[in-house]
């Protein structure tokens, strides 16, 4: 199985792909990923990959696994990210 691409692989071929420097990548990933946080609260989307959402989480009963005891989960806001459509076919068929 291949290995996953690093930060710094990613930045290089963003770079060599659109003819930027690496300092223009980081600098657009940087802003891209700033953005993503400030507006996740409100979904922030990112077309043909997915979308961060907020979501709030009911409270529930859940148990501790070492003894068994039953104990109360409160509620609480979670971030999630939905896998776009597109994404999903182009990465379990193969095809863009």
């Amino acid at each position: 199985m291949a290995k996953a691409m690093s930060k710094s692989a990613l930045i290089s071929h963003l770079a060599e792909q659109n003819e930027m420097t690496r300092k223009q990548v980081i600098a657009f990933m940087d802003t891209l990923v700033d953005t993503a946080y400030k507006q996740a609260k409100n979904g922030f989307t990112l077309p043909g990959v997915g979308k961060l959402v907020l979501v709030n989480r009911k409270a529930r009963m859940g148990r501790n696994p070492a003894t068994g005891e039953a104990i109360k989960i409160p509620a609480k806001k979670v971030v999630k990210f939905r896998v776009a459509k597109a994404a999903k076919d182009a990465i379990l068929t193969g095809k863009k």
